[in-house]
């Protein structure tokens, strides 16, 4: 064997180990920082009620359109929607990956570039709104009940993961899965360290309510309200 090709194959092997290692450890620490509880504040107001949405994978943060603190319709227009309905009372929002949300609607969609570029931060994101006519509270669907000062600052940080355009307002993106949703330019980058979960379990984070100390997976999340 040539001695280039021998050398070329003992990095090769190196770097399979090496990423191996990576897996594992990444791995590892996800499920167990995961399972470290910070808990909700002491007990407050019941003044508004909220809810944490999963599909299987991601997590949305569930919000009644308008309270006296905030009425999102005025930037998240339901004219925004194919369906324009104005009497959906719920709007659940999640951020992730600009590239994941526009050209992946379905998993057997998704790209290996798409992917790559998702999970090392190449991409540039998005916030996908979708209005709801009703919800169903199961497994899936969790209510929590907060002050209307710990909404505020839920809104707030919300409100400060959007990309502002001009006039301070919302920049809507020309795409939608269906007939009730819209998409809209957002700050950050998704990565393996901060994915659509991390936002969400931030945002529980920012409203004092019980969270991961971090996770990247919507299971580690629920497991604090499915208990």
């Amino acid at each position: 064997m040539l001695p280039q090709l021998k050398k070329a194959l003992k990095w090769t092997g190196k770097a399979a180990l090496a990423m191996v290692g990576f897996v594992i450890v990444y791995a590892l620490a996800a499920l167990a920082i995961a399972r470290i509880t910070i808990e909700k504040e002491p007990t407050v107001a019941s003044d508004v009620a909220i809810y944490i949405k999963t599909n299987g994978v991601h997590t949305d943060i569930v919000l009644p359109v308008r309270t006296p603190t905030i009425d999102w319709s005025q930037e998240i227009k339901y004219t925004h929607t194919r369906h324009a309905d104005s009497t959906y009372p719920y709007l659940a929002l999640g951020w992730g990956d600009k590239g994941f949300y526009l050209q992946t609607p379905q998993w057997s969609d998704l790209k290996f570039s798409v992917a790559f570029n998702a999970a090392f931060g190449l991409s540039t994101s998005a916030i996908h709104a979708t209005f709801y006519s009703r919800l169903a509270e199961n497994e899936s669907c969790r209510k929590i009940y907060i002050s209307s000062s710990q909404y505020a600052r839920l809104a707030g940080f919300i409100l400060s993961t959007f990309t502002k355009g001009e006039g301070g307002h919302l920049q809507p993106i020309n795409a939608h899965y269906g007939a009730a949703d819209a998409f809209y330019e957002a700050e950050g980058h998704y990565n393996l360290f901060y994915t659509c979960n991390t936002w969400a379990n931030s945002a529980l984070k920012h409203c004092g309510q019980r969270c991961c100390l971090w996770t990247v997976l919507d299971k580690s999340i629920f497991a604090k309200y499915n208990q």
